[in-house]
């Protein structure tokens, strides 16, 4: 058995867990999210065939989701809009809409409470939500104070039980920490917010740690996408802080000015997957000298006092800047408000193979007039995650396995099912759920079968990573299944940790290497 390590991560990768796992059937895998194959009726290895020793990349969008909200000339939301009064364009071809929603119908039912993500999958999994993120890498720490001083000024006019089932996150640069989960009780959200201690945020002051601050901004984003993508309701993520360092681009390298605008990309696709709008709200208020308070930089690249792309960023998502202003408690609820008052547009669209370099602006318009709808500027075409390589892991998919593993934040894009022997507090069967596996084609060498990654990790009771161990898995379906296709067959995984005493806590991590997607299961040692 051959093992390797995982760039820069304590992650010991396996080729193949072999024997040890295996998969029981009932009937229909998804395929890839937002991504079909050039030609369902022919395998994989031929449909990606072009011209003989000419590679062909081929990339398709099944359909494209909108969540769009309207307002008057007074800023005001309009919620009486029809279908008929909505045309779209998408790269200039207009489109016709399959598909038309309103918020109110997947509103959380006053009759159920959410306090945890599986209260929310299981009450209310179409339900829109709020995340808010406190910025502590890149705020100054009055702002701080401000904003977590505005963010309880908005919480105590809200209701007891809040309508929109919420979440509070809190990042720095060493720390990703969750709050508090999904919930809809005010006062939880209240608490965690007193019982959370600020550290000094000194290295946002200088330019020398500007990339690592970029870099935790993108890695921010990222996190949360992939943990609520498995929610399918909206998400609105009120972002308090100043989101990118202050960076003149124009002084860079042309390679790194590359490398930002790539992970914009990628952060406006998995966005985009997750139905994410951003909105970014400073807590400064008005500042009378940016240059003295953000630096030179801060002063003519953007008012919101950072990087334009932070900006840029907010607005591809459908979502708004908000600076400049000191009632920064209205700034929330306003974010808040446009969060559960849109309307949602399907169509697909009417081109066929699209450039996956090209961002495809979309453009919304109404009948009636007065009236500005506001949604995502457009997207970029995805070509799927890249192949898992056991021998020489990505540095990307590194971060990726190592940011679920080490986070308390659930992810659910995968379902998982997790059951710990009674008698055997170290051992555990892990049902990964039908509904979040891909099955290949069967092939005149090869069954069908899943690939998916498993980390296994067990923490101290400070929460200090003890031991961490990934394994990569080929695991063939029964074979009374048909081989082409859809399919459910749930994998259950039987696992025997190595017993240490200073465990106390156990987390599973399963990321399918066909979509990229990832499931969080924990469980107490002791």
């Amino acid at each position: 058995m051959k093992v390797s390590r995982v760039a820069t991560l304590p992650l010991a990768l396996l080729v193949c867990l072999g024997p040890a796992l295996s998969a029981q059937s009932t009937a229909a895998a998804p395929q890839t999210p937002g991504i079909a194959p050039a030609n369902p009726a022919q395998p994989p290895a031929q449909a990606a065939a072009g011209t003989p020793g000419t590679p062909t990349l081929r990339v398709y969008v099944t359909r494209v989701m909108l969540d769009i909200v309207v307002t008057d000339a007074k800023g005001n939301v309009v919620t009486d809009l029809k279908k008929d009064d909505f045309k779209v364009t998408d790269a200039g071809e207009p489109q016709t809409l399959t598909d038309f929603d309103v918020s109110a119908i997947h509103m959380a039912k006053p009759d159920v409470t959410i306090n945890s993500t599986a209260d929310l999958d299981k009450f209310a999994p179409d339900a829109p939500v709020n995340i808010i993120l406190l910025d502590e890498f890149n705020t100054l720490f009055e702002d701080e104070a401000f904003a977590r001083y505005s963010l309880k000024k908005y919480l105590e006019k809200q209701p007891d039980k809040l309508t929109t089932p919420t979440m509070l996150l809190a990042v720095g640069i060493d720390k990703f920490t969750v709050l508090n989960d999904y919930t809809q009780d005010k006062q939880a959200i209240l608490n965690a917010l007193d019982h959370h201690f600020v550290e000094y945020p000194w290295r946002a002051t200088g330019i020398s740690w500007a990339p690592e601050r970029l870099g935790t901004a993108f890695g921010t984003l990222e996190r949360v996408a992939e943990a609520t993508v498995g929610h399918p309701g909206h998400k609105n993520m009120i972002w308090i802080g100043r989101g990118f360092p202050s960076i003149n681009m124009a002084n860079i390298p042309v390679d790194s000015a590359n490398r930002v605008e790539s992970y914009v990309q990628r952060c406006v696709n998995m966005l985009r997957d997750a139905r994410v709008t951003l909105y970014a709200v400073d807590p400064a208020g008005l500042v009378v000298d940016p240059i003295a308070k953000y630096g030179n930089e801060a002063a003519w690249l953007d008012p919101f006092g950072g990087n334009y792309d932070f900006s840029r960023l907010a607005r591809a998502t459908g979502g708004k800047s908000l600076y400049g202003r000191n009632d920064v408690d209205a700034e929330i609820g306003n974010s808040a408000r446009n969060g559960v008052n849109f309307y949602t547009l399907t169509y697909r669209p009417t081109t066929g193979a699209m450039d996956p370099q090209k961002f495809r602006k979309i453009s919304v318009t109404l009948d009636r007039p007065g009236l500005t709808a506001t949604t995502r500027l457009g997207y970029y075409v995805a070509a799927g995650p890249a192949r898992v390589n056991p021998t020489n892991p990505s540095r990307q998919l590194a971060f990726d396995l190592n940011s679920a593993a080490t986070s308390t934040m659930v992810y659910d894009a995968v379902p998982l099912t997790l059951t710990q022997d009674p008698t055997d507090h170290d051992s555990f069967k892990l049902r990964i759920e039908a509904k979040g596996l891909v099955w290949t084609y069967a092939t005149d060498t090869e069954p069908r079968h899943a690939n998916f990654v498993i980390v296994m990790t067990t923490f101290d009771k400070k929460g200090k990573v003890v031991k961490e161990i990934a394994k990569v898995a080929k695991i063939d379906a029964p074979a009374d299944v048909p081989p082409r296709g859809r399919i459910e067959v749930p994998i259950v995984v039987p696992v025997k940790l190595d017993h240490d005493s200073k465990a106390v806590r156990v987390r599973f991590v399963v990321r399918i290497v066909q979509t990229g997607r990832e499931g969080t299961a924990d469980a107490t040692l002791q």
